[in-house]
Parts: structure tokens; sequence; C-alpha cells
């Protein structure tokens, strides 16, 4: 909706600051009102939460187009950093958990975040010679990602899928 403006303003004493910013002090509404429309000006509420409402006099169209240049320059200096997901199986081979690492660097050098999860089929739960072959992957990963990224977290021992996100190295 905006903020309250011109003959909107139901307080009958203001406190108002000039165009060029400078404190006119408390006066009535009107007289307020007087001097901005004799400036081809605007008389906007900036706060009204006080015992004297703050007014001042603008241009508001113009303060509404540069509200929302330095709003959509802000956007675009934006960076939006993106979950990436790789797949793998806990008996990887190596050539193909490489050719799998060539992706996950590639998200990593574009600022991506990545998850590389596994792939456990059914409820069978995947061990090799009575351990859990799962973490032994994600450390070869880990030392395979080296100094490219950061471990950010990992899923929950209890969890069905399991997973590691990766965050990329901060630059110095």
């Amino acid at each position: 909706m905006g903020p309250r403006m011109n003959n909107r303003i139901f307080a009958k004493t203001v406190q108002v600051i000039s165009s060029t910013g400078q404190n006119l002090g408390v006066m009535q509404t009107s007289a307020a009102l007087q001097m901005a429309m004799d400036d081809g000006l605007d008389l906007v509420e900036i706060n009204a939460n006080g015992a004297v409402p703050i007014v001042k006099i603008m241009d508001y169209g113009k303060f509404k187009y540069e509200q929302k240049k330095r709003a959509s320059e802000a956007k675009k200096n934006q960076k939006t950093i993106e979950m990436k997901e790789v797949w793998v199986k806990p008996f990887i081979e190596e050539n193909d958990l490489n050719i799998k690492m060539k992706k996950v660097f590639e998200f990593l050098g574009q600022g991506n975040k990545v998850k590389v999860a596994v792939m456990t089929r059914g409820s069978k739960k995947v061990l090799a010679r009575g351990k859990d072959a799962v973490p032994e992957l994600f450390a070869h990963i880990m030392e395979l990602v080296g100094e490219n990224g950061t471990l950010e977290s990992k899923s929950k021992p209890d969890e069905r899928t399991k997973s590691i996100i990766i965050a990329p190295a901060t630059k110095k």
C-alpha cells in the first residue's frame, strides 16, 4: 500500500523535513501540505509511530523509482547458491567415481554446493565384510575433493539414504 501522503495524513501537527533534508520543526499539517504544494512536491509520512509523525517533502514518484532501481541493483549483485546432487553406488568402481567427481568439481567451480548421495537398494544394509562401506566411500570422496571444497554436513546414521554436502572452498 505504501506510506500515507498529502491529504491522507490525519495528524494535526507533524515534524517536517524539507526536500533538502533540513529539519523544519513541528508545524500544522495544513501548513506543511501548503509548503509541499508550493514546491510542486508531495508530503510523505516517513514515521507515524512517534507522538508527532515525521513527514518529508519529496517527489514521491521519483522516490519510488529510485527505490525500485536500488532493489533491482541489489538483486543483480546477489549470487544464488544452488544445491546440485550427484548419486553414487556404494561399491562404485574407481573409474566411474572419477567421472562422477568431474561433475562434482564442475559444480564446486561454479560456486554451488554439492550433495553426494549413496544409492542403497531396497531395505538391505550396505555391508562389506561386516562393516558399513559408505563412510569409507565418503572419506575417499573427501580425499579426492581436497582443497576444492569443505564438508558442510553429513546425513544422520539412521537415515535410509546416506549423503554428504560439500560446500565450495572459500577463496582467500
